[in-house]
């Protein structure tokens, strides 16, 4: 993420922000105070999108109706397709509830969990120091066992000159890495499947973030169920949202945005609104 543009506050962007994280997650926030931070910037429409699971929902929900903001039931899974372990796939308006999706999401955590503790035992064979107890949380992420091998090994990685979680993931924590342990479940085309089992609308997350040929792979998650797309992220250029925008529409598919909320002292997502519309009109759909 070396280079990544600082984050500025859009005014023009409309009050729906359709992915934010909390504790539940790779969030620093409870949910009930990601909502309140949303609602005093104006937010009328949220989702709470933690990876993996449904666990901070009811809370936000309770924190939403005393704050007066609409939240979309959601969570964001991720994915494997081809060559790319880890895409996105935001589900949303879905029950939360439902017991079948509980039992699946524990499920995919349980890989989430194999995956991250895997990566954890490859860097103690290289001698890094490891505490395991921030790991040990209902959906841990590499951005946790970043901070726990930055905590342990500050020195040893400083003379590598890695400093922070910019310069230590293409080191260590990304596909090719000697210590990088790749997702097995669920595929995109799985992920859409629970989404829709569930009563939700199933949204690629950030295209552009993971994939640069977004288009093709846009038509080819199309074919196989997908709702919708987030066209308008904080890190898309006008060129990028153009394009997807308009293979959106070509497609029929739901337009959203989001600025991908992690907390207030995030280095790049740390506020709501961040994102552009470029002049143009989002479509949502029945997302509520």
């Amino acid at each position: 993420m070396e280079g990544f543009p600082a984050m500025q506050p859009d005014k023009t962007a409309p009050t729906f922000d359709l992915q934010s994280h909390s504790t539940h997650s790779d969030g620093s926030l409870a949910p009930a105070d990601v909502v309140a931070l949303a609602a005093n910037a104006g937010v009328t429409l949220l989702a709470l999108t933690d990876h993996d699971t449904v666990d901070g929902v009811p809370e936000a929900l309770e924190a939403a109706r005393v704050k007066n903001i609409a939240l979309t039931p959601a969570v964001e899974l991720s994915s494997v397709h081809a060559e790319h372990e880890d895409l996105h796939v935001l589900g949303y308006n879905l029950d939360h509830t439902d017991p079948t999706l509980l039992a699946t999401l524990e499920d995919f955590r349980a890989d989430r969990v194999r995956r991250i503790f895997a990566m954890a035992d490859r860097l103690r064979e290289l001698g890094f120091e490891l505490d395991d107890a921030p790991l040990r949380r209902a959906s841990p992420g590499r951005p946790h066992l970043a901070d726990a091998l930055l905590a342990g090994n500050a020195e040893r990685l400083k003379a590598e000159g890695i400093e922070d979680r910019d310069a230590l993931f293409p080191a260590y924590l990304v596909p090719g890495a000697p210590t990088y342990v790749p997702r097995s479940r669920p595929t995109v085309a799985e992920a859409i499947d629970v989404i829709h089992a569930a009563g939700g609308l199933a949204v690629w997350a950030h295209p552009y973030w993971d994939v640069d040929a977004a288009g093709r792979t846009l038509r080819e998650f199309a074919a196989q169920g997908l709702d919708g797309v987030e066209a308008f992220y904080v890190t898309h250029t006008a060129e990028q949202t153009h394009r997807l925008y308009a293979l959106a529409r070509e497609l029929k598919l739901i337009t959203t945005g989001s600025t991908d909320f992690h907390g207030p002292e995030h280095p790049y997502f740390n506020r709501f609104r961040g994102f552009s519309l470029f002049g143009l009109e989002p479509d949502i759909g029945p997302v509520s």
